[in-house]
């Protein structure tokens, strides 16, 4: 069969990227540290996802697969000097554990003299993750290897906006390798990324320019979420969907989803009602209440959300530069700042840091705003 190779089995890596690549013919290896995961994929060489939505729940298996520990540098290294395709999945933070497995796998495939293309698609909340990906690679490979990775691997950036909740410490138990997921699935790619051909891959759709998809996912899926946990925390809802049933919260969310899609519309210029259809999609599925997605999932770590290219200073950022008044988003900003969930850290260190140094330095720290910007008056009068 041919062959796949996914950094991470964890929500994405397992619960998205794992079932598309099986479903187009790939047996899928993960590479991962979570031993008794690990362990529950190989006994069985496969796994289950579980689609569920308001209506319905329906089990899928997914396979072949297999999974092997990350510090198996060795037999790592062997499947991606094999591999057609491949994934990361890990989080920002673990990408620097997984270069050099990568590099080792690419060394080895140069050795090898594979010349068949490689394509690694780079599933990380990081902008820029493919050219970051390929910088921390290509450092820790020999030079003589460097100018083959540059013919023969593609680095491809994405956006991924299927929702998958952690699995409960009860899944895990019952079966370490059950995750839960809603049915949506569509991947779609950086076309430039890719070396030669795209492969076909079930749900992935090659796009360029694709900064209009990073930015859409941005600035209207993640920007939408994070009015709706913001709002929702301050209304004393747990549940994001228990939030987008209050009808005051489901309207700023729109609202502030649709300034950024006016913004999108006047930048890139796509398909008449093509984002209105986005967002009206992207609230059915805020509503789904069997993924049991929190407030303090949607809105944990203020202080990253919060960042002036992120989704809702960038969003506001984005509209203002489009001449779209971002009413919503900025009460969704004033709404963050306020955000104190006595279950996340960095919220307390965001409220330390407004009491301590005050509102306009604490806009200028976290957000990278300056006194005497437009954005910078309308979150200073909205937060009092």
């Amino acid at each position: 069969m041919k062959e796949a190779v996914i950094f991470g089995a964890g929500n994405i890596g397992r619960g998205f990227i794992g079932q598309l690549y099986s479903e187009s013919g790939y047996r899928v290896t993960f590479v991962d540290v979570d031993q008794p995961l690990l362990d529950a994929i190989n006994a069985r060489g496969e796994y289950t996802i579980r689609l569920v939505t308001n209506e319905r729940s329906e089990e899928v298996r997914v396979g072949p697969v297999r999974a092997l520990h990350a510090g198996n540098v060795d037999e790592v290294a062997a499947v991606v000097s094999r591999a057609e395709i491949g994934a990361t999945a890990v989080g920002a933070n673990a990408l620097k554990f997984v270069a050099p497995n990568l590099a080792g796998g690419i060394a080895r495939r140069a050795a090898a003299g594979n010349t068949q293309p490689l394509h690694l698609v780079i599933c990380e909340n990081l902008k820029g993750a493919a050219a970051i990906v390929r910088n921390m690679v290509n450092d820790l490979l020999p030079a003589e290897a460097q100018p083959f990775m540059q013919a023969h691997v593609g680095f491809v950036d994405t956006v991924i906006a299927r929702m998958v909740p952690p699995p409960t410490p009860e899944m895990r138990v019952h079966d370490p390798s059950l995750i839960v997921v809603e049915p949506y699935k569509q991947l779609p790619v950086d076309r430039n990324g890719f070396i030669g051909e795209p492969p076909a891959v079930t749900g992935m759709t090659p796009f360029a320019p694709f900064s209009f998809f990073t930015e859409r996912k941005l600035y209207i899926h993640n920007a939408g979420h994070a009015v709706l946990a913001y709002l929702g925390y301050r209304r004393g809802c747990e549940y994001g969907y228990d939030a987008l049933a209050d009808e005051d919260i489901y309207f700023q969310v729109r609202g502030a989803m649709e300034e950024s899609a006016l913004a999108l519309a006047r930048k890139y210029r796509p398909p008449q009602g093509q984002l209105l259809a986005n967002i009206d999609d992207l609230l059915r599925r805020f509503e789904n209440r069997a993924l049991g997605d929190t407030v303090l999932r949607l809105g944990r770590d203020p202080i990253r959300k919060l960042g002036r290219t992120d989704r809702l200073v960038g969003a506001a950022l984005n509209a203002l530069a489009e001449g779209v008044e971002p009413v919503h988003l900025v009460a969704g900003i004033a709404a963050a700042l306020r955000f104190n969930h006595p279950a996340d850290p960095l919220a307390a260190e965001l409220q330390a840091k407004l009491h301590g140094y005050g509102l306009a330095r604490t806009l200028g720290e976290v957000c990278e705003l300056s006194a005497g910007e437009p954005l910078f008056e309308r979150v200073l009068a909205a937060y009092r």
